[in-house]
């Protein structure tokens, strides 16, 4: 790289922290991934730009080690999101193993799936908010999409923050990035090419819900197409609104769920109640005290209730998209294996499957 390449590419970085902090002050309710997209770059460049090496701070690559480091700091807020959902879980990071293609984290509260092979960058940052300076860790993918973020709660141990990001710390602080075009994905065939019997006949033999995903890549099939091939077999379409109503009826009757969220590089699972349901313009929020999940409603394109065999009976879910047949959300009553399903979670679906079908 030339001298004039690397001075374009230093005021580049300045100019965009330049208008960072501009669009901070003239809008201080921005987060900054409403400024990302604003200024038409990504989450982790504009993070990246603000590397100083004192205040933030840039991290090596030993996703393990760090999370593995993490339990001494107690409680802890872990956000994982995608397009249209947000979930946030307060807990303590325990119980880390990165064995395989997927990271574990299984505290009762913080429960994850760590796809860490697909993570690209991490920073150790303070962030404003209303209530004060947040301390935090934040990851991103090598697309530079934000896949997890750890905030330190209320009367923070700061000192032993600061020996996490001090023992974590890339050897390089520098601002630039490398970010990859695109992550490769999954190929499938259309619904055309797809042997729907023997399709079907597989999903009939299903022994687990994780053999699902298995039996999707057997058969190159997309989660959305497998639904219309099973549709009013094992699946049922139902309107977009389902989702809020099924958040209210487990409220009420006080129901356990389970709700995941993911994106490239993590899924985030809470289990338990849900209590204090609000909704606040295109929002669906749940505000409880140590989980809150937020919706864009208006993201919701399809909305499924998904019937699953398993050795310990029938799994049933209910499963969001969004326009491009993403996942945004998937719901199951709170199970463990060896359980079978909760009645009262099977109220709820069927009331949800039997109104859409009337």
């Amino acid at each position: 790289m030339d001298s004039t390449t690397l001075k374009k590419e230093k005021s580049d970085l300045s100019s965009l922290r330049l208008k960072w902090d501009q669009l901070k002050q003239d809008e201080p309710k921005l987060r900054t991934k409403q400024i990302a997209v604003r200024l038409g770059v990504s989450e982790a460049e504009l993070v990246a730009s603000a590397v100083d090496g004192e205040n933030v701070v840039r991290l090596n690559d030993d996703w393990e080690g760090l999370f593995n480091s993490l339990e001494p700091l107690g409680q802890l807020m872990a956000l994982t999101r995608n397009e249209a959902a947000v979930h946030e879980k307060t807990g303590i990071y325990r119980n880390v193993s990165f064995k395989g293609h997927a990271g574990l984290v299984l505290d009762e509260n913080i429960d994850l799936r760590v796809f860490h092979k697909r993570w690209g960058f991490g920073f150790a940052l303070p962030v404003e908010n209303p209530r004060g300076t947040l301390h935090s860790f934040q990851f991103f993918d090598k697309e530079g999409h934000a896949v997890h973020k750890i905030y330190l709660k209320k009367n923070p141990d700061l000192e032993l923050y600061r020996k996490i990001v001090n023992r974590f710390r890339a050897d390089v602080q520098t601002s630039e990035i490398a970010l990859t075009e695109e992550i490769k994905k999954e190929s499938n065939h259309s619904l055309e090419e797809i042997e729907t019997d023997a399709f079907l006949d597989a999903w009939s033999e299903l022994k687990d819900t994780h053999d699902f995903y298995p039996m999707l890549r057997k058969f190159k099939a997309g989660r959305t197409d497998a639904l219309e091939i099973a549709r009013e077999k094992f699946s049922w379409k139902v309107p977009n609104n389902s989702v809020r109503r099924m958040l209210d009826l487990a409220a009420n009757r006080e129901i356990p769920i389970m709700v995941f969220v993911r994106n490239s590089g993590m899924i985030q699972i809470h289990s338990g109640p849900v209590k204090k349901i609000r909704i606040m313009d295109n929002w669906i929020n749940v505000l409880d005290p140590d989980f809150n999940l937020h919706l864009r409603g208006d993201l919701i394109s399809q909305s499924w209730i998904v019937e699953k065999p398993t050795e310990d009976g029938i799994v049933t879910s209910i499963e969001l998209f969004d326009s491009e047949g993403e996942q945004i959300a998937t719901f199951f009553g709170a199970r463990k294996p060896g359980k079978p399903e909760l009645k009262g979670w099977k109220a709820i679906t069927s009331e949800l499957k039997n109104s859409s079908l009337n």
